[in-house]
């Protein structure tokens, strides 16, 4: 009797038997969940109880002398809706019209979470510790009056009253906005490319509407970093270094759950943890390694004829 299949055409045999700890860890997501929440933990803690370097200034720099925008084209929470739950509601809705199974929901929704969770991480992380100076950093401030304007000076010549206000004027690098927005929109990208496989040219590739609405996104996301120029938080130093930042640990975080993006199996997440991979599989680890790249050309030609 031939050995029963899984989602994604993972064979069943060789399973681990999920009543035992060791099961369950080697079984299931269990390690990402725990991973996460701790990161997450960690995260929380350095947003409520950790001050940056507070990096010495002077107030003749006009490069710190813009004023400051009490109305954001894009505040934190809309921030949130176009880069979390946006992208969070278009995955869940196209897994639901594709019928996907509850392992491509977990791989989909997990991995977008680790993108955002980790990129705030890192993003808040390096601004405290460079504590670079906001392009409205004086109109934060608002130094003494008797503040000398030819030498380099500290907080401590600052009047502001408002903490969050004040202290945030030293967490210019890297931008959040823009990390944040790439984290998230970023991996919606990834997503929708290997869903409509616009690299695979024997099928999508050649679409030049399905690439641009992979591409829709990524422009969102670019706009969102625009933004934090326009409203003088951050400087294009700021936003490019923090734009490359979410991409990038999206793409990392999108590939530790699915194949690349040129795979024959883009629109499927890797299996399970501790399934036993069959012989499409192992051949995606070839492709990717470049060994069955001549087996691959060939295999596409009738489709191409």
């Amino acid at each position: 009797m031939p050995p029963s299949r899984g989602s994604n055409g993972v064979e069943g045999r060789g399973r681990p038997k999920l009543s035992s700890i060791p099961g369950l860890w080697r079984g299931t997501f269990a390690p990402e969940y725990l991973g996460f929440a701790i990161l997450l933990f960690l995260y929380l803690m350095m947003v409520f109880f950790v001050e940056p370097f507070h990096r010495m200034f002077s107030i003749s720099d006009l490069n710190i002398s813009y004023p400051h925008a009490d109305v954001q084209r894009v505040p934190v929470t809309l921030n949130f809706v176009y880069s979390l739950f946006l992208p969070l509601a278009i995955l869940v809705l196209y897994n639901l019209l594709t019928h996907a199974t509850p392992h491509k929901h977990e791989s989909t929704y997990l991995p977008l979470l680790i993108s955002l969770v980790l990129t705030s991480f890192i993003t808040d992380l390096i601004k405290n510790a460079v504590g670079r100076p906001r392009p409205d950093l004086l109109a934060r401030c608002k130094p003494l009056p008797s503040t000398s304007p030819s030498t380099l000076v500290t907080i401590a010549v600052c009047t502001e009253t408002d903490h969050h206000l004040l202290h945030d004027g030293w967490r210019s690098f890297p931008s959040g906005h823009s990390s944040f927005a790439f984290a998230g929109l970023g991996f919606l990208s990834f997503f929708l490319a290997g869903q409509l496989r616009i690299f695979r040219h024997a099928y999508g590739g050649r679409d030049l509407s399905r690439s641009l609405l992979c591409i829709a996104p990524l422009l969102g996301a670019a706009m969102i970093a625009i933004s934090r120029c326009e409203d003088y938080r951050h400087d294009v130093y700021d936003v490019c270094v923090g734009s490359l930042l979410g991409v990038s640990i999206a793409y990392w975080s999108y590939r530790r759950h699915w194949p690349h993006l040129s795979s024959k199996e883009c629109d499927e997440p890797y299996p399970r943890p501790g399934a036993v991979t069959q012989q499409g599989w192992n051949r995606i680890r070839d492709e990717e390694s470049g060994v069955a790249g001549l087996h691959d050309v060939g295999s596409e030609m009738p489709e191409l004829r």
